[in-house]
């Protein structure tokens, strides 16, 4: 068996995108939420900078890959650790600029000022991170020495998306819930005394990230691209000389104008595209949810949230062990068994998990969404002696 790659590797390479998650998170979470109920934009105004950050991130994902082939490195650093630390400046220096107001701007300045000012810190930050996620995926193969190697250094990536959800929803529920004891119940819903705590999240969260993405650095170590490619050369001479024991011929590799008049490639990316899109307008759109549908106070609707993405998270690793633990080849390389395999993944495990959420909505439209909530004052909350009578309570139905 090949040799596998050391622990502390595992562990540093893992920590090299929690920069990026960690912004993720708050991006798709408290975006809206901030610009719109916070800095007091026009929700068409606040949608047009999501959808540019969103536009300049599918934009620069394909280019900065193009280009990351393409270069060796910087000084010998290696190419993927070159575009890896681009990435992270770019993310840093940008993303506070854009959970803070507009430098030199009042509540008299025009929105479209505003709108103008933002769009450039965006598309920064969507280069800074577009880079940083392309390079990061880029270094498992060129890390990895078996097949082992690559299942759990993906892993472990996931494991540090599932630990930045949980310190972004927790940060933001400790800087909003000590808001809250220091003001009182006056500023239980969000509004423009709400822009220091998320000047004061965008910046835990950048230092946080900058903390990790040094150690990535530190303990990561990439291949030359001169061994890279001697290594290329060994796989494929070794490929064909399989290929040729078996007498098959070697296929022609697809270009990527071949993928065009390929239907499966249309298939898969319309499939991938409604799985993304349940995914991120549920996260965007949640937060805002909780705070004006539910009216749930603003230190419970991050914990709310917070909640919710643990079961989604912990719910996604259990779904990857129990596929990797019915894979039927044993073996390190694919047997012909695992190309009909993941065949009924992206239909079987997709549709059972699409048929579990049609019918979790059916539910919704049958029995109501209720919140139960307590009017109580603030000093009652901090009680830990107090219980509510059924006086106190009421129930609120969406």
């Amino acid at each position: 068996m090949a040799e596998s790659l050391h622990p502390c590797q595992k562990l540093s390479y893992a920590t090299g995108h929690y920069l990026n998650d960690l912004c993720a998170s708050m991006w798709f979470t408290y975006f809206l939420l901030y610009f719109h109920s916070v800095l007091g934009f026009n929700s068409f105004y606040a949608g047009v900078l999501l959808m540019v950050g969103q536009v300049a991130d599918g934009l620069c994902t394909p280019l900065v890959g193009y280009e990351s082939d393409r270069q060796a490195g910087a000084l010998r650093y290696g190419r993927r650790k070159t575009w890896h630390m681009i990435g992270t400046v770019s993310v840093i220096i940008s993303f506070p600029f854009i959970f803070n107001p507009c430098l030199g701007c009042t509540e008299n300045t025009p929105e479209w000022v505003g709108l103008i000012y933002f769009i450039p810190f965006i598309i920064v930050f969507q280069f800074g991170w577009a880079a940083t996620q392309i390079s990061h995926l880029a270094l498992i193969p060129d890390l990895a020495k078996n097949e082992h190697d690559k299942v759990e250094l993906t892993a472990l990536r996931y494991a540090f998306t599932v630990l930045a959800n949980i310190f972004v929803y927790a940060a933001a529920w400790l800087l909003l819930h000590f808001q809250l004891d220091e003001t009182g119940s006056e500023h239980t819903h969000l509004g423009r005394q709400d822009i220091p705590i998320f000047r004061t999240l965008a910046l835990i969260v950048v230092g946080t990230g900058a903390l990790f993405s040094l150690l990535f650095h530190l303990g990561t170590k990439e291949k030359q691209s001169f061994q890279l490619l001697v290594e290329t050369e060994e796989q494929q001479r070794d490929s064909l000389d399989e290929q040729t024991m078996h007498s098959n011929p070697p296929k022609q590799l697809l270009l990527w104008k071949d993928w065009l008049v390929e239907p499966s490639f249309y298939q898969v990316a319309v499939l991938y595209m409604c799985t993304r899109l349940i995914v991120n307008l549920s996260q965007t759109y949640i937060a805002v949810y909780l705070t004006n549908s539910l009216h749930l106070p603003k230190h419970s609707a991050a914990f709310v949230y917070g909640a919710m993405s643990f079961t989604d998270k912990v719910a996604n690793g259990l779904a990857v062990v129990l596929i990797q633990s019915l894979h039927p080849c044993h073996t390190q390389l694919c047997c012909p068994a695992c190309i009909p395999f993941y065949h009924w993944v992206m239909v079987t495990i997709t549709g059972a998990v699409a048929l579990v959420g049609a019918l979790s909505l059916s539910s919704i439209m049958v029995w109501p969404i209720k919140v139960r909530i307590c009017k109580v004052s603030t000093s009652s909350i901090q009680d830990t002696s107090w219980t509510p009578t059924s006086e106190e309570s009421s129930t609120v139905s969406t």
